[in-house]
């Protein structure tokens, strides 16, 4: 089947920004304006396209990202709308892994805010171009220069504004094209017709000293147009446009526009800059994926229908009706219909049943997906989030996760909802890589895992309402981890066992020193002279890494210290993998308790917001709360933002008493920022307990 536009013509992007900060109105007004829709769905009233589960028009926020695809000047743009709170991270970084570009949403009253920041993060870290987009300029307390200087200041980065309000809060009702140097006004009430207008006269020498900021900071990322600007040649639009697109492409420049997604005005231009300024699957740097077998023979991947296949699947959904979707990105070759491909990651084969491109939750049926193009399948059994599916034995760099940080026990109500509710977690697990499900061995509980509260309440609610298991909830819990102090030198541990015939002998020596933070468990094997050999080595590494499932303290995880096997001993006869897994776990857990044993908890990186009466009492809640005040900066409307480092352990129950002691008015966010050992007092609590 033909292409319906060549690939040069695809835009593959995401729209990404702090939770509540318009980028659901604003996928819906794009929906809109592109004649996807035929009326325009409200975040309030439930009716958007995107945010379709039940959880997401319940409580007005995106908890999964969702694919839709849409047409404008003749081009294909495949859009992701993706979840800005906090606790679906994984479901951000997953999309910006196969994304092309990004529009970032900012309110333009609150400006930069800490999941912008994260957002943008995350993007830097798979190098995604982007645009930016000021939302939300009809609002009190809105200013496109604030949220201009809060992009510079918070984020370090470089933003060049392309369009100036005309109007600010209730009084917005158009912006001013820097680079074509006309006034765009909105008067229907749908936003549906744009109006070209000449620049208003009291605001023509601000946007013609704009317009010269504008091409000095476009001319400054092109070596000829700095020449031409410096000679004060006349520089034409499309050699800015041009430019600006390379500078974009190459992370080097962020345009940005303002508008009210709410009330439509401003969308159309952010679609057209979309075309311009983002780039297509063969703008981008070339993929790269890696022999399974030789982690030195890399290959670069052309974006062409006729090239072996390399896809990425980057998220797993179950869906009511059909089973089990596969969403993948295709980076080269095609994917047919019907055939079977290989499963680089997993060495598996996998057969392609039905091909489907995703419109939120609905499903259209395709014969081939091509090169450059998003889209899922039905029917995949052994392809999970970050597998490769390719011609060959080459893998794609997989999408690595964040370890969750609070978990709490689930039991079933009934014997019928014991086996449903096995098969409903297995699920739900599959879906979301951050949500972990395991038995604890002392009380035979089921414990779920994941990146909050509302993480595990959303999940919860799947359950009861999609898998129709009834189940009692335990209170929350925190994800605590042991770690060691101080380096252990030359562990040495001999298992013997003798009980008539073969009996049991490993011997290890080991040494330990604390990791990095972040680093997990690493084993690295220094035996010289086969006094182990060879055979045994992954037996004694498998020993360590069940040990540190479980501390010496209080029975949590050791995390981040670096094991390595320096000698041992074996018999010719005695000897087996049991012997020296049993003698690798047996030194692991007599190294941890010689090296300072440490019990670590999560710090969670908060800002809260409250009008500036109530500051002392925020303050006093953190305090008392063992949090650490980083400093606090106005906002708009007289609101003070406090930001703080707080123990995940401290933060349960915090929206409720924020609430009350702000009459309702103060707001916070919270997330993951690092491991840190627990005072002395806690820890003896928690040892306890």
């Amino acid at each position: 089947m033909p292409r319906k536009y060549p690939l040069e013509k695809y835009r593959n992007i995401g729209i990404i920004a702090h939770i509540d900060a318009g980028k659901t109105t604003t996928t819906e007004r794009i929906l809109f304006y592109t004649g996807k829709t035929h009326r325009i769905g409200s975040v309030d009233d439930g009716t958007t396209v995107t945010d379709w589960m039940v959880q997401e028009r319940e409580r007005g926020i995106t908890i999964v990202s969702a694919a839709v695809s849409a047409e404008w000047r003749g081009y294909q743009i495949n859009i992701i709308d993706t979840p800005g709170h906090i606790d679906f991270t994984a479901e951000v970084q997953r999309s910006l892994r196969v994304l092309d570009g990004g529009v970032v949403v900012f309110d333009a009253v609150q400006g930069v805010e800490p999941q912008s920041e994260t957002v943008w993060r995350q993007a830097d870290r798979y190098g995604v171009p982007r645009i930016c987009f000021i939302n939300k300029m009809d609002r009190v307390g809105a200013s496109f220069t604030r949220s201009l200087e809060s992009i510079k200041a918070r984020l370090g980065a470089s933003p060049i504004p392309m369009q100036l309000p005309i109007g600010i809060e209730a009084t917005f009702k158009g912006v001013i094209d820097l680079l074509e140097m006309k006034a765009i006004f909105w008067e229907d009430e749908l936003g549906r017709e744009p109006r070209d207008a000449e620049i208003p006269e009291n605001m023509l020498a601000e946007a013609q000293e704009a317009r010269h900021t504008m091409i000095e900071r476009i001319a400054e990322t092109d070596d000829v147009l700095t020449l031409k600007y410096l000679e004060a040649e006349e520089i034409s639009i499309d050699e800015l446009r041009a430019a600006l697109r390379k500078a974009v492409i190459a992370g080097k420049a962020y345009p940005c526009f303002c508008g009210s997604s709410l009330k439509n005005k401003g969308v159309q231009p952010i679609l057209d800059a979309v075309i311009d300024l983002l780039p297509s699957p063969v703008d981008v740097a070339m993929m790269k994926a890696t022999n399974a077998d030789n982690p030195k023979d890399v290959i670069e991947l052309t974006a062409e229908d006729g090239a072996p296949l390399s896809a990425l699947v980057f998220k797993i959904v179950t869906d009511p009706y059909v089973g089990r979707l596969a969403y993948f990105r295709v980076y080269s070759g095609k994917l047919t219909q019907g055939t079977t491909v290989n499963n680089s990651s997993k060495r598996k084969r996998e057969r392609i049943g039905r091909l489907i491109r995703m419109y939120a939750d609905r499903r259209e049926d395709t014969d081939e997906v091509m090169a450059g193009d998003i889209a899922a399948a039905l029917g995949f059994k052994e392809s999970f989030t970050g597998d490769t599916l390719s011609d060959n034995d080459y893998v794609l760099e997989s999408i690595s996760f964040p370890e969750p940080v609070i978990y709490i026990a689930v039991e079933p109500k009934t014997a019928t909802d014991q086996e449903k509710m096995g098969e409903a977690l297995h699920k739900l697990a599959e879906e979301d890589p951050t949500f972990r499900v395991r038995t604890d061995e002392t009380t035979g509980q089921t414990i779920i895992a994941g990146m909050g509260e509302l993480h595990l309440e959303v999940f919860v609610d799947r359950m009861l309402r999609e898998f129709k298991v009834q189940a009692n909830i335990g209170k929350p819990r925190v994800a605590y981890r042991e770690s060691i102090t101080r380096r252990v030198e030359k562990v040495n541990l001999k298992y013997a066992k003798q009980s008539g015939g073969h009996g049991q002998y490993g011997h290890v020596v080991i040494s330990m020193e604390p990791g990095e933070r972040g680093s997990g468990v690493i084993f690295e094997n220094k035996i010289v002279g086969g006094t182990i050999p060879k055979e045994y080595i992954p037996a004694v590494e498998k020993g360590v890494k069940e040990a540190s499932e479980t501390g010496v303290l209080a029975g949590y995880p050791v995390v981040d210290l670096k094991v390595t096997l320096i000698d041992g001993s074996f018999h010719e006869v005695d000897s087996n993998e049991m012997a020296f897994k049993m003698a690798g776990s047996m030194a692991f857990k007599e190294g941890v308790q010689r090296g300072g044993p440490v019990l670590l908890e999560p710090i969670m990186k908060v800002e809260a917001v409250a009008p500036e009466e109530y500051l002392g009492s925020v303050i006093g809640q953190l305090n008392s709360r063992r949090g650490m005040i980083l400093g606090m900066e106005m906002r708009p409307g007289n609101a003070q933002a406090v930001n703080a480092m707080v123990p995940l352990g401290e933060m349960f129950g915090y929206a409720t008493e924020l609430r009350s002691a702000s009459q309702g008015r103060g707001i916070f966010t919270m997330e993951f920022d690092h491991y840190a050992p627990v005072s002395d007092s806690v820890a003896q609590e928690l040892i306890k307990a």
